[in-house]
């Protein structure tokens, strides 16, 4: 219910800020806004799961190509009592993994090649329990939704830089007549975007690694590897884009981040220890 909740709070933002962007350029900027505003939202909901896919440039594998994947989801999803969902497989060397959908029925898992190669089945066994957690809680809604609105957080941005710019029509509510409001648009926007990620993402995931645990019966697995997740992270360069990073296990971006402000994962390093330390328990 909370996550319902905070997922309507995030579609209404989205909306309210394609209009706020739009009453620069007067009443039909207004109307255009709320056009925008209403199309992106439908969008975020029904297609954000697409998208996050997409991004990845992931394929769908079925059981005779990958059948110790599907043996292993199987399973999990029986003992966190959800449906089987779709699994994915992403071309990408940093080893990494993200769960999407807007619901368990329609939920997909997807693994990098760099996790496949990186990992043990052991471990990738933790790795999918959770993300499994994630799908069981219902975070994979809200994670998907709050990265399209990133992205189109992004794209409105562009709009008013370029209409600041070059100027956006005459007459009340024009962008030359604001050039505070559109000073203040190029600012905040980017601003907005990392925080709705930094909102929803840290506390998600210290949940989502008790819950893989429970679901395991010990947080070892996980444990190493997070471990090796996170050097890879840092070692391999992800084409991820920044709006997608909160959905994966382990941010992807770790060596672009300048601030820890600006962090969708809690550290690493106290995940572990708190895998370790038994405090799932």
């Amino acid at each position: 219910m909370l996550n319902n909740l905070k997922t309507a709070a995030l579609l209404a933002g989205l909306g309210a800020l394609c209009m706020f962007v739009g009453s620069f350029w007067g009443t039909n900027g207004l109307i255009i806004g709320l056009a925008i505003g209403l199309a992106m939202t439908a969008g975020s909901y029904w297609f954000s799961d697409r998208l996050a896919i997409r991004s990845a440039g992931a394929v769908e594998v079925d059981e005779t190509q990958m059948p110790q994947y599907h043996a292993i989801v199987a399973e999990l999803a029986l003992r966190a009592s959800v449906p089987k969902p779709k699994l994915y497989v992403s071309p990408q060397p940093q080893p990494n993994a993200f769960a999407t959908g807007r619901n368990p029925e329609h939920a997909a898992v997807c693994v990098t090649e760099g996790l496949l190669r990186t990992l043990n089945w052991e471990e990738i066994q933790g790795v999918l329990a959770h993300e499994l957690s994630h799908v069981r809680s219902r975070d994979i809604l809200i994670g998907s939704v709050a990265a399209a609105i990133a992205m189109g957080i992004t794209f409105v941005a562009s709009m008013a830089r370029w209409a600041f710019i070059f100027g956006g029509g005459q007459g009340n509510g024009n962008s030359r007549d604001n050039p505070i409001g559109g000073l203040l648009m190029l600012i905040l926007a980017p601003v907005a975007a990392a925080l709705i990620q930094t909102a929803i993402s840290r506390s998600r995931e210290y949940e989502a690694d008790a819950s893989a645990a429970r679901i395991l019966g010990t947080g070892e697995p996980l444990a190493r590897a997070l471990e090796r997740l996170e050097d890879g992270a840092a070692r391999i360069p992800s084409p991820v884009n920044p709006a997608e990073a909160s959905n994966y296990i382990v941010n992807p971006l770790r060596g672009r981040q300048m601030t820890q402000w600006f962090s969708t994962h809690p550290p690493v390093q106290e995940r572990i220890t708190r895998l370790r330390s038994g405090a799932w328990v």
